[in-house]
């Protein structure tokens, strides 16, 4: 099949969540045979400072054609100007299927949906929930949301949460596909003690996007309260919030044992994952959390906020504080410092992971729904 992805920023890239499941279907896809493009953006706006700069010169990506989708450097009309120009883009690729993700871009499926081209939309979360976003784009992103229900061939979620909320608004039925993890490579610290001064389980990790909706700022009060020798280690780049970055790193200079890496990837992130006594994931709001699942899946002991994205995910395998609470939030921190047999074993963490979450399982019944769309759209023309 000529399959295009339509919604992320760009790939290669770990900027998002959008970025990674884009990544890890797209090559997967190939792997199996298809022929994968995915129209990346194209602008200062699109990649994090600390990022890789070469990859907007990149014309393939392990066997996916990238295409090179200029944006506009205005910010609330970046994802607009981006996903119509991409659609556009793509009607004229004869493709079989073109896969869209998140609400925003997907204000653009019904243009397909017209020309008779089979669309399929996932809902990363929902997008207009979160703090960062204004009153035009909050508007635009639940139109995106309501043309993904009305004419999305499947729609995919990744949370039963999501997917009760679709039913119990729309009336439609959607499908439930939950991300994966990779299998891990642990490394000894390295560049995290000459980068950063950090040691094997003497840091909590929050590894993520600085934006209002992860709840960092409870995460930096709560911590600032507690007697601990431990450091409390904030993993990240900003997203359309500067003001919100600018607080962040004011409280964070309030206390010596906090440290501010910046974004991170490669193995600078991969010795922050498995190094860590802790990772915690303080979010007001979640799509299904991805860093949440990677720091399972190096079996890291993980505190999180009670939202049903985050338990639905861990499941018991986590332990959980009340959401927006600072000093349930501190009380737990407390405890986990001080007990960690409160947590299951690492091998324990691991294995549910890996059996619940795999890229395979979720490339495999993404195509699927890749094949039924078609043969449903050949059945329509042989009536």
């Amino acid at each position: 099949m000529k399959i295009a992805m339509i919604g992320h920023k760009r790939i290669p890239s770990r900027e998002g969540g959008v970025e990674i499941v884009v990544e890890e279907l797209s090559t997967r896809l190939v792997l199996m045979g298809h022929a994968v493009t995915a129209y990346n953006r194209k602008g200062k706006n699109v990649a994090d400072k600390n990022a890789d700069k070469e990859a907007h010169k990149l014309k393939s990506y392990k066997g996916i054609r990238i295409v090179h989708v200029p944006t506009p450097e205005l910010k609330a009309l970046n994802a607009v100007v981006y996903s119509f120009l991409a659609t556009i883009f793509a009607l004229l690729g004869n493709y079989d299927v073109i896969h869209y993700h998140a609400e925003g871009p997907c204000a653009m499926l019904v243009i397909p949906h017209f020309f008779g081209i089979r669309t399929i939309a996932t809902i990363h979360g929902l997008d207009w929930q979160r703090a960062k976003w204004g009153g035009f784009a909050t508007k635009y992103l639940k139109f995106g949301e309501k043309i993904a229900a009305r004419y999305a061939d499947e729609v995919i979620v990744l949370s039963r949460n999501v997917q009760q909320y679709f039913l119990d608004t729309y009336g439609r039925q959607t499908i439930y596909i939950p991300n994966g993890v990779n299998r891990t490579e642990f490394l000894n610290p390295d560049r995290i003690v000459k980068k950063f001064g950090l040691e094997k389980e003497k840091y909590i990790l929050y590894l993520g996007r600085i934006v209002p909706e992860k709840g960092i700022t409870y995460l930096l009060e709560a911590f600032s309260k507690i007697d601990t020798d431990m450091k409390l280690v904030i993993a990240g780049g900003g997203s359309h919030s500067g003001d919100f970055m600018q607080e962040v790193m004011d409280m964070a200079k309030k206390d010596s044992r906090v440290v501010m890496t910046g974004f991170v990837q490669g193995n600078t992130l991969t010795e922050l994952f498995g190094n860590c006594y802790m990772y915690v994931l303080p979010s007001d709001i979640e799509g299904m959390p991805i860093s949440l699942l990677e720091a399972m899946s190096f079996g890291r002991r993980c505190l999180a906020s009670d939202i049903p994205e985050n338990t639905e995910a861990c499941r018991e395998y986590a332990n959980y504080f009340k959401k927006s609470d600072v000093e349930d939030l501190k009380k737990k921190l407390e405890e986990s410092i001080a007990n960690p047999g409160s947590f299951h074993k690492f091998d324990e963490i691991m294995d549910y992971c890996y059996k619940r979450f795999d890229w395979n399982k979720v490339t495999g019944a993404s195509v699927r729904l890749y094949i039924d769309a078609i043969l449903n759209v050949e059945r329509i023309n042989n009536i």
